[in-house]
């Protein structure tokens, strides 16, 4: 089956369709820069933008920068402090007329991984984490997925949150090389690591694609490995996960 995936960012909105069987991309990912409000309603109506993009008619999949619950967002992430406690599906759903299901991007992207990248067959506990403006991750059972594992959201030490010390967004702003942010990011898996023991950490987002770089760095007993997808990786996930208890028409 063919399905619009959308992968919503803190900087930029992403769509394109997938054969949902081979997860293979079928159009050029179409982009459109997140609204700089970051609010509800503007992100609706950029997200009608894309879906029309593609005269697209059938479920749409979203991957959204937030604990999804029930469709609801429950923490405002990268965005706007009013998406907390707006119920993205209906929100998105009315915006394009189509049924959406909305996951956590994290998961969204660990779907892509579990179900068409070096993650399928893959058993035990699975941890995909995503590098990016911060740090998502996906867990996955035996295939099955556990979401909203917001492993980003750990206090450390003077930081309320650790992707704000080890994301990919710390790395720029203090203008970190690879050798000092991979020794970061080694903290950030060590707890990880403590707090989880996972089978094994799987890296997506911007800065898996440098994994050599700071390969060296990373010290936890835990095999870690790139993924493959690259920054597909969150539209072909979202549209896989559009079949996962969809909405009825």
């Amino acid at each position: 089956m063919n399905v619009l995936g959308i992968d919503i960012g803190g900087s930029g909105m992403k769509g394109g369709i997938v054969n949902t069987i081979t997860g293979e991309m079928l159009t050029e990912r179409y982009r459109i820069p997140t609204p700089k409000s970051k609010k509800p309603a503007d992100m609706a109506k950029v997200f009608h933008d894309i879906v029309a993009h593609f005269n697209y008619s059938g479920p749409v999949g979203v991957g959204f920068p937030s604990i999804i619950k029930h469709g609801v967002c429950m923490a405002p992430g990268n965005l706007h402090k009013s998406w907390v406690g707006t119920n993205a599906q209906t929100l998105f759903t009315n915006a394009c007329g189509l049924p959406v299901k909305v996951i956590n991007d994290a998961d969204a992207a660990g779907y892509a991984v579990i179900n068409y990248g070096i993650g399928k067959g893959k058993q035990g506990l699975v941890l995909i984490i995503t590098i990016g403006t911060g740090l998502g991750s996906g867990a996955f059972f035996n295939g099955e997925l556990l979401p909203n594992f917001e492993l980003g959201q750990i206090p450390y030490k003077k930081y309320k949150k650790i992707e704000t010390y080890a994301s990919n967004t710390a790395k720029e702003i203090n203008n970190l090389s690879f050798k000092r942010w991979g020794k970061r990011f080694n903290n950030f898996l060590q707890l990880v690591e403590t707090i989880t023991c996972p089978d094994v950490i799987i890296l997506g987002g911007g800065s898996a694609k440098d994994f050599d770089k700071y390969q060296k760095q990373i010290k936890i007993q835990t095999p870690v490995i790139p993924a493959e997808l690259g920054n597909y990786a969150g539209i072909i996930g979202a549209a896989a996960a559009a079949l996962h208890e969809a909405p009825k028409y």
